[in-house]
């Protein structure tokens, strides 16, 4: 279908992956993915793994002024660390002797403090990494594989180790330890580098805890949702970056106007940080400001149902601090449900716009709502696409239209992301500036915003074959990005390569992600990427290639067997037009720079 103006109506939810599961099918899912799926609640209060108690005994009070506050999250912890560690250890030492375990290190005052990070290849804890760095400790880390967050990491002289041994945390002649050790939600209980860690008396901390104990001093905006946390944490980044805030700001996805990559390392009060619901990572924050874009049954292997992920999201609406805000997507029902959510005995309403809400079971906190519709206090309307690719939409704030908002982006869904911006912004920075000034400001920065890598990213062009990749890996988020390849790309050919992410996921989400595929005109499925599951797997990606009726598709398991046979058909007409488009959160972004290496190999383009 050809769009030439984009009507609202175009772009809402296919009405097959919204939350119109039955509870028969529910209790279906779970019952073929019940060996794969952990109690959310026995997860977050495991405290035999880690030590979660350890950093609460510190009661440091910090005093703000202009400048960076100086005591670190890493400060604070090797204060308390001094006498716990020296006793544990002193303990084991008669049955440790041969591991060298020299305690004398850990009083030296003046020895640089080193912490150690297991899962440094993901884009949650490298940041973390990166901003210990910055603060001037010794940092190290490993990971299974190398990432490409660890380029970064390892021009600012972070010590790295592919492979997990006990070798990565300590000194070379074994007389010097980390004084703590950060894990990744990935990392397993029976890593070698954790039980050493807690063997010889090192605390170990999760990473939930280490970033509530990074963000609690400063003004946190936790962009939360099950889709468009990280489009959205970094547009308002680099939208308050661009305007003078000397801000910090964490993101889960690398971004190439961010010289550190996903990561803004400022002086300023204000924290913007993508909070992640996987593993109740978010439950340990005290925002400010909290922004809620959608709620939706995601992450399988860890909750239960949707009901489940809503109970962690309302959870997480109770740590907004008194006198805060929530920033809600009020066109979403997941979202709105949790508004709908009051004990007994009632709390007051907010009027927000039109649409009347309630405190979410929390009294202390304004909410204000966005989205499409005009019931929100802040909604677009007359989207269109235009000329950059991108989308146009008009501004409305309490029905009045403000101004006309120009985004490089394409698709309704970073129309709602700019929306949650605009509100949150404007809650940060109403006291300094007037309304329409800052929506002027807001105007020019807002299209500057050229994206995230892995959303929607193009990867080359060769004569008439177009090559893009996103990280799409929930149905929702595909059909809403081929939506986006519609508009940008009404007229021509689009072929989907899809790689399933987790076995779990598939399996409780087969139907939809078939209907979400649908929407392309031909679709390849290859093998699920999995490197968390260890349960029983039947389902695989053919049984998904199978299930798409409305395209044609096919399952081809080896990425390398996807690159040969798409560069067969396209050289078979090098001048067709037609986009490739790559999809999954696994290491299917390899598949875009192979093919277009190869489309120049064959067809002798340098």
């Amino acid at each position: 279908m050809t769009l030439l103006a984009i009507k609202y109506t175009e772009f809402k939810p296919c009405p097959s992956l919204s939350a119109t599961f039955t509870a028969k099918k529910r209790k279906e899912n779970q019952c073929s993915t019940k060996n794969m799926s952990t109690s959310p609640l026995t997860l977050v209060s495991d405290s035999r793994y880690f030590q979660p108690n350890f950093l609460e005994k510190v009661k440091i009070k910090v005093h703000l002024t202009g400048l960076r506050y100086k005591n670190t999250v890493l400060e604070k912890c090797i204060l308390a660390s001094k006498k716990n560690r020296r006793i544990s250890l002193l303990k084991t030492r008669a049955t440790k002797r041969e591991q060298h375990c020299n305690i004398e290190h850990l009083k030296d005052r003046n020895q640089q403090n080193w912490v150690h990070f297991v899962g440094v290849g993901g884009c949650g804890l490298s940041a973390l990494a990166l901003i210990a760095v910055k603060q001037g400790f010794e940092v190290s880390g490993s990971d299974i594989q190398w990432s490409s967050f660890m380029d970064g990491l390892q021009q600012a002289g972070v010590r790295l180790h592919i492979g997990h041994s006990t070798l990565n945390i300590q000194s070379e002649n074994g007389s010097r330890f980390p004084n703590c050790i950060v894990v990744s939600s990935a990392i397993s209980e029976d890593n070698a580098e954790v039980l050493h860690a807690k063997s010889i008396g090192i605390p170990v901390y999760k990473r939930d805890y280490w970033l509530a104990k990074l963000t609690e001093n400063h003004t946190l905006i936790a962009v939360s949702g099950t889709h468009g946390k990280s489009t959205t944490s970094a547009l308002l980044a680099y939208v308050l970056k661009a305007m003078g805030d000397d801000l910090m700001a964490v993101v889960g996805a690398s971004m190439p106007q961010f010289p550190g990559g996903n990561v803004i390392w400022g002086d300023g009060p204000h924290f913007v940080l993508e909070a992640d619901e996987y593993d109740g990572c978010f439950l340990g924050l005290s925002p400010y400001i909290a922004v809620v874009t959608n709620v939706e049954w995601e992450h399988v292997d860890f909750f239960q149902d949707e009901e489940a992920v809503k109970t962690f999201f309302r959870r997480f609406l109770k740590r907004i601090r008194v006198g805060g805000h929530l920033i809600i997507c009020g066109d979403d029902v997941g979202a709105r449900s949790l508004l709908d959510y009051t004990s007994e005995g009632s709390k007051p309403e907010h009027a927000s716009g039109t649409m009347s809400v309630t405190s979410s079971d929390v009294d202390g906190y304004n909410i204000i709502t966005y989205g499409i519709s005009s019931t929100n206090e802040w909604h677009a309307s007359s989207i269109c696409p235009n000329s950059k690719g991108g989308t146009d939409y008009v501004l409305y704030h309490k029905g009045q239209p403000l101004a006309n908002i120009s985004l490089q982006i394409p698709g309704a869904h970073n129309v709602l992301n700019s929306l949650a911006v605009i509100a949150t912004v404007t809650v940060l920075l109403q006291g300094r500036r007037q309304v329409h000034e800052l929506i002027n400001s807001l105007k020019l920065h807002l299209l500057d915003f050229i994206g995230l890598s892995r959303r929607f990213e193009r990867i080359g062009k060769i004569h008439g074959c177009d090559i893009y990749d996103d990280y799409a890996h929930h149905p929702t988020e595909v059909y809403f990005v081929l939506q986006a390849a519609r508009q940008r790309f009404p007229s021509m050919r689009l072929v989907v390569v899809f790689q399933p992410h987790t076995y779990s996921r598939l399996a409780v989400l087969k139907d939809d992600f078939a209907v979400a595929l649908s929407h392309a005109d031909h679709v390849v499925v290859t093998a699920v990427y999995s490197v968390r599951e260890a349960g029983p797997r039947n389902v695989c990606g053919k049984d998904l290639a199978t299930s798409i009726i409305s395209s044609t598709s096919e399952y081809i398991p080896s990425l390398d067997d996807v690159v040969d046979k798409l560069a067969l058909e396209i050289c078979k007409d090098p001048l067709r037009e037609i986009v490739i488009l790559t999809l999954g959160a696994g290491d299917v972004n390899t598949v875009g720079p192979k093919l277009l290496h190869e489309l120049q190999k064959r067809l002798c383009i340098a």
